[in-house]
């Protein structure tokens, strides 16, 4: 440091290292321990109260010491680019953080899906469909949803993974079979997803766009304003009838299909200002089928998460047990409902470490379930 100083003309102090870190989340501890903060307050002629970093403490501790884990598929069309997700991925390791569950995420290519089937996604705690532009990959993750919707386990779907929810269910739940969006094909008698024209903004402002409108000059963006329906695992979730979330999108749920889709059994349970466009539905009959027209991980933070990531990484979490295992530690395992005395249970690579290579092959615990009896 001394030498930096002297060759670069800046005081030894403000000579500051960065050295690598097991995570991101430590770099700014790294950089308190320092002082950083203190020099750029006193460049800056700033006057501040020392830095309470104990809250940032919790995260780091909850971020690199888990409790439980859960596997999710993220069945998106870009997975060549993970970084097309990073918004999504921190939003999941904040759902993590807020519960100490460690959050393993399976990238699938909707495409892979289309080509081999859902064999994939099975065994999965939870399913997570991102959104996306153009017909490549939707149909794969329309059966992504289905898989979702049909086998019971927790989905979340952002924007394009709304749309598909909807068509899923228009064609499968509803019955018809051509149900498609306008944006993929015109070739439909049943558009539950469509183009809409004319909408007003959260300025009370009529809003314009045609199929010939500039891409990014119509969509749309930024925050707007929601209304939950009392009820829904949204409003639930959220814990407030209103709140504001970030849009970036052209196409929308078709309200002319909505009051039959209800009928069907889909729940329409956010609408956008005037209560004309579709923000968020669900499924009553399912443990946690919510999907969202707009982008929650835009909002998400380390500190406190976002109420439908931190909603979907619990239903991911399910009915997990702690079991005891011979070595003193324990294993967090998901115990199916209904499950008998006498099931076996395979834990991978919790067995006895091998003598020979160390290598701990895996162990079987045999299921007996207790009634309590009421005293």
């Amino acid at each position: 440091r001394r030498k930096i100083a002297l060759f670069t003309n800046v005081e030894e102090r403000a000579v500051v290292p960065l050295q690598d870190a097991d995570t991101i989340y430590r770099i700014p501890l790294m950089l308190h321990e320092h002082g950083l903060d203190d020099i750029v307050c006193d460049k800056l002629r700033l006057e501040a109260e020392p830095a309470d970093l104990s809250e940032w403490v919790k995260v780091l501790d909850a971020k690199l010491n888990p409790l439980k884990s859960v596997s999710i598929a993220m069945v998106g069309k870009y997975m060549e680019l993970l970084d097309a997700y990073k918004s999504l991925n921190e939003a999941l390791i904040h759902a993590g953080i807020q519960g100490r569950i460690k959050v393993n995420v399976d990238y699938i290519d909707s495409e892979d899906i289309e080509r081999h089937g859902t064999e994939r996604l099975a065994g999965k705690d939870a399913i997570l469909v991102p959104g996306g532009f153009g017909e490549r990959g939707v149909e794969g993750k329309i059966l992504t949803a289905q898989f979702a919707r049909e086998n019971n386990i927790p989905y979340l779907g952002i924007c394009l993974g709304m749309q598909v929810a909807v068509i899923e269910f228009a064609r499968n739940v509803a019955g018809w079979k051509d149900a498609n969006s306008t944006e993929f094909t015109h070739d439909t008698k049943h558009p539950v997803v469509g183009l809409i024209t004319e909408w007003i903004n959260a300025e009370g402002k009529i809003e314009l766009r045609d199929a010939a409108s500039d891409l990014g000059g119509t969509m749309r963006l930024g925050g707007q304003v929601c209304h939950l329906a009392a009820g829904s695992k949204a409003r639930e979730a959220y814990g407030a009838d209103e709140i504001v979330e970030r849009h970036r999108h052209r196409f929308e749920v078709n309200n002319q299909f909505i009051d039959e889709l209800e009928a069907a059994g889909l729940v329409i349970s956010g609408k956008s200002v005037d209560q004309s466009l579709v923000e968020v539905v669900e499924l009553a009959d399912h443990p946690w089928y919510v999907a969202c027209q707009f982008h929650p991980e835009f909002t998400s933070t380390p500190r406190d998460g976002h109420p439908l990531f931190k909603g979907f990484v619990q239903a991911a979490l399910g009915d997990q047990v702690e079991l005891p295992l011979l070595d003193g530690t324990s294993q967090a395992t998901k115990i199916p409902a209904g499950i008998q005395s006498g099931t076996v249970l395979r834990l991978k690579g919790k067995g006895i470490p091998n003598l020979s290579n160390g290598k701990r092959g895996d162990l079987l615990v045999v299921v007996q379930v207790v009634t309590p009896r009421h005293l």
